[in-house]
């Protein structure tokens, strides 16, 4: 089996398995069951985002495809961001509209958020597009 086929598969099998655990609830809900059993321990927390999650998962596919351990290194990361961009690719677009549109809606169309001691950290609340720690 080519090297690259094997960073493929290892690729798609990273990004499934940590889609599994951040996103889905699994079969008769064991993984939703066992995200709740977590809490908001630090594994919890780790469940939560996809892009943490992502690290540790390709850790096993990362030797999957190297078993020297210089490679393995860029190899894990590599698997990592593969996978975070193929999360990307299956969320909605972003849309941007320039500012002149905004203005001449209104203050009733915007919506503001307050700075919170929360929001200055950087941790990434995926679904609402802000980045805070994980860990």
């Amino acid at each position: 089996m080519s090297v690259w086929f094997r960073f493929i598969l290892a690729v798609l099998a990273t990004w499934r398995v940590t889609h599994l655990l951040a996103r889905e609830d699994g079969p008769a809900d064991l993984i939703a069951r066992f995200r709740a059993l977590l809490g908001r321990s630090l594994a919890g927390k780790l469940m939560d985002c996809f892009h943490c999650l992502s690290l540790w998962i390709a850790i096993p596919a990362a030797l999957f495809v190297s078993r020297q351990w210089s490679d393995g290194l860029m190899v894990w990361v590599a698997l990592s961001g593969a996978a975070c961009l193929l999360e990307r690719l299956g969320r909605d677009p972003i849309v941007m509209e320039p500012i002149s549109q905004l203005e001449q809606q209104g203050d009733d169309h915007v919506l503001r958020s307050e700075t919170s001691r929360v929001a200055k950290q950087s941790h990434f609340n995926h679904d609402a597009g802000k980045h805070t720690a994980c860990l």
